[in-house]
């Protein structure tokens, strides 16, 4: 049987359900034409889709998401974009609470999540799929300024970032925290503890989320007076915080502490001072962030900054379905409260 061509089963003495053939007899066009009108395609003209859906709708024909939803012109379905490298996405704890948040928003409604991973989408497939109908709007994580792309989207469809980008449209929705009182906070806490030069191993510098975390570092340590140490960019990995840490051990002048803007990058730098015989805190004193899993599956329980990760998740997911609804009272800024969580490392 061709892929294309639909089986019919139905049960004795039950007239058989309308097929794609019968759609495109009652409204006059092709086969192909309906297929391309029941698949959310914008190539037919308004004329001639409007007798399609008019068929199906007369005809009763369901034959999947996309048909069932012709009346509204919805497909029920949203999309999750993480811009970023597969093993990135799968490897930190961060995106798993995300979308633990989201699912359990959408377990409340008609939605269904789409994963989109799409690592700057060189070759514009991303973008060729959400802005072909196959989803009704977009949440956005993980965003890099160097993700052009994402411009295209807003222009296409409703999308709701996971923290402020400087892509983002003044027609998108945002929510996060405030990570330049994050990185202060955490800051703040090393300088309390006594730490006179402090470092910080930051995430790429292609992220908002970065940029303002190191903001809020530089900003606490300027109002204490106390010494900079090194800026290291740690990716947002394991492995880059192991790396950052050792350029930190290595540089000129001595560190005592470190605020490192993961817990993922802290995971991996704890481990590197262990095994140098460095004392955590009494040597060098560390404070993360996001209060992850990672936070306590180290050696050495780690200090740092709680983001409510999966309640974000639940919002991004909650303000895209209100804006879906029509609602026009939606906050296009949402931000979520901090909160420092004192363990051993500081």
């Amino acid at each position: 049987m061709p892929a294309d061509k639909e089986p019919t089963v139905s049960a004795p003495g039950r007239t058989p359900p309308p097929t794609l053939e019968l759609v495109a007899a009652r409204a006059g066009v092709s086969r192909a034409t309906v297929s391309r009108v029941v698949n959310g395609s914008t190539s037919v003209s308004p004329p001639i889709a409007e007798a399609v859906r008019k068929a199906v709708q007369e005809l009763g024909y369901v034959p999947n998401r996309a048909a069932r939803s012709l009346a509204s012109q919805q497909s029920q379905a949203i999309a999750l974009v993480a811009p970023e490298d597969v093993n990135r996405f799968f490897g930190d704890l961060f995106f798993a609470e995300i979308v633990a948040g989201i699912d359990a928003r959408l377990e409340d409604s008609d939605y269904v999540l789409n994963l989109m991973i799409a690592n700057h989408d060189p070759s514009g497939k991303t973008m060729r799929y959400l802005g072909g109908g196959a989803v009704d709007g977009a949440i956005v994580v993980s965003h890099h300024t160097s993700d052009r792309f994402l411009r295209r989207l807003t222009e296409s469809l409703p999308v709701v970032y996971g923290g402020r980008s400087a892509i983002a449209g003044s027609d998108t929705y945002v929510v996060d925290v405030d990570n330049v009182a994050g990185g202060a906070i955490a800051t703040q806490r090393l300088i309390d503890r006594g730490c006179r030069r402090i470092a910080t191993i930051a995430g790429p510098l292609t992220m908002q989320s970065s940029l303002d975390r190191l903001a809020g570092w530089r900003r606490a340590l300027d109002a204490a007076g106390v010494a900079a140490g090194p800026v290291v960019d740690g990716d947002f990995t394991m492995f880059g915080g192991a790396n950052a840490m050792r350029e930190i051990l290595d540089w000129r002048e001595p560190v005592d502490g470190v605020f490192i803007a993961s817990d993922l990058m802290a995971s991996g730098a704890i481990p590197v001072l262990l095994d140098r015989g460095i004392r955590i805190p009494e040597d060098m004193a560390i404070v993360g962030f996001d209060d992850s899993a990672a936070a306590v599956s180290t050696k050495v329980g780690l200090t740092t900054v709680r983001q409510p990760s999966r309640q974000m998740g639940w919002h991004m997911a909650d303000t895209l379905i209100e804006v879906l609804r029509g609602n026009e009272s939606v906050p296009r800024e949402l931000i979520m409260p901090l909160e420092l969580v004192v363990r051993d490392s500081a």
